[in-house]
């Protein structure tokens, strides 16, 4: 199994004002349902197969870590991989210690895969992993009887997790809106005995569950309030399957959010993921007043997709309610940029969760906006950008090795009166490597700095 490297040296690209963006964008596969489909299938009995796989840098390191959990993975050709899976309980300690690059999900979500199975493993990843807090994840795990040793209070890494030898069924309640400590929890039960019951007090990604149905886990959710509870039976033997990964829309937010500050702009993006928890940002931008249309709606994968087509739009600013923040968290950077070039004030409230993403993405959005003469304040976790008829751009922005950073602020510079420049795109590879060539097929204009 192969890998590539993201250069370490910094790679600063400038977006200037372009003319019409036209045409079809293809972007890659949906990279939260990419990394399940390869943790799941390492875990199951047998073979997956999975085609429209995401081939970015953080998909990859965690392909090459699963390896060292015993399981077999291959690539086949472009977005086409066979897993063969160890089967659940029977992973074994890998000889080295375990690096995800920048791969959050990946890394969390391992944790939590491996925390009932009685191994050990070692988990390192870049300067930017190693700087986000995993206690969160780490520690409702020890409710199953996992241990680990972490750095300082946020139990960062490297962490070591030691896995549980007899692990029961647990009663959990997860607190915070995050799709990462509910799938970590819900993945550690896969091996513990009994019936494992998950509450949630808020709606979050679903693609967990829906995946593991598909590979045959005994799995039910029931609405509860304004979240929901799931249980899950375990041992669970999980069988492989064929899974195919739907296009990713995080990625394309950044393609539609170009074609609507671009005069003259028309793109249709095919085979979008439409899960209804994935689809906040689009819920906003029609409120927005956003010239988007769906058609051709079908099944993928088990997920809802659809053609969107996206037109120059003039957009006003609305308020974003906190509880859509887990349909669309990681679309805010590209949002607040939209909100620019909306007319009147775009308010986005609860992002909490966006302090602990690859950067503290408040701040680095704040900085950004700041830096390219745009008005904005934060109030506690609440975000506020004011419109304005023409965005000045000229900044230069510092990414803090965040693709989101990076991509939304290129978008500005694709509209706005003078360049934006950020100061590095190598990372944009942990999740869009296509970016910079579709982005240019479209019209873009990009340039290195």
């Amino acid at each position: 199994m192969s890998s590539h490297v993201i250069p370490s040296l910094a790679v600063p690209l400038r977006a200037r004002r372009s003319g019409p963006l036209k045409g079809v964008g293809a972007v890659p596969g949906d990279k939260s349902i990419s990394q399940r489909a390869l943790i799941l299938g390492a875990l199951a009995e047998g073979q997956t197969t999975v085609s429209g796989l995401l081939e970015s840098q953080d998909v990859l390191d965690t392909a090459r870590c699963l390896a060292g959990f015993g399981a077999d993975l291959r690539r086949q050709d472009t977005g086409a991989w066979q897993v063969t899976g160890t089967g659940v309980g029977k992973w074994r300690t890998p000889d080295a210690p375990l690096d995800f690059g920048n791969s959050g999900t990946g890394s969390r979500l391992v944790m939590g895969a491996m925390a009932t199975t009685p191994i050990t493993a070692v988990f390192t990843g870049d300067a930017s992993l190693m700087s986000r807090p995993m206690g969160r994840v780490v520690q409702p795990l020890v409710q199953f009887g996992a241990r680990y040793e972490g750095q300082g209070e946020k139990v960062l890494m490297p962490l070591t997790v030691h896995g549980a030898a007899h692990a029961k069924a647990v009663i959990a309640e997860i607190k915070t809106a995050s799709a990462q400590v509910k799938s970590a929890m819900l993945l550690a039960a896969l091996n513990a005995r009994g019936k494992s019951i998950i509450g949630q007090t808020s709606l979050t990604r679903d693609h967990t569950e829906k995946m593991l149905t598909a590979f045959g886990a005994e799995i039910s959710v029931t609405p509860q309030g304004a979240g929901e509870i799931i249980t899950l039976t375990g041992p669970a033997p999980l069988k492989g399957c064929a899974v195919e990964v739907p296009r990713d829309p995080s990625s394309a937010a950044f393609l539609m959010a170009a074609a609507l500050i671009v005069p003259g702009s028309e793109i249709t993006l095919p085979a979008i993921l439409l899960n209804p928890r994935r689809t906040g940002l689009l819920q906003t931008l029609i409120e927005m007043g956003a010239d988007i249309t769906t058609a051709n709606k079908r099944s993928g994968g088990g997920e809802e997709v659809g053609d969107l087509t996206i037109r120059h739009s003039k957009l006003r600013g609305v308020t974003v309610p906190a509880a859509r923040a887990p349909s669309m968290i990681d679309e805010y950077p590209i949002l607040a940029v939209l909100a620019a070039f909306a007319e009147g004030e775009t308010r986005m409230l609860g992002l909490e969760e966006l302090r602990v993403k690859e950067s503290d993405r408040l701040a680095a959005i704040a900085a950004g906006l700041a830096a390219n003469g745009v008005a904005c304040s934060i109030t506690g976790d609440d975000l506020m950008v004011r419109g304005m008829a023409s965005v000045p751009g000229g900044g230069t922005v510092i990414t803090h090795m965040d693709h989101r950073i990076a991509m939304s602020f290129l978008t500005m510079g694709l509209a706005s009166q003078n360049p934006v420049t950020v100061d590095d795109v190598a990372m944009i590879a942990t999740s869009f490597p296509t970016y910079r060539d579709l982005m240019r097929g479209l019209g873009a204009a990009m340039e290195a700095e």
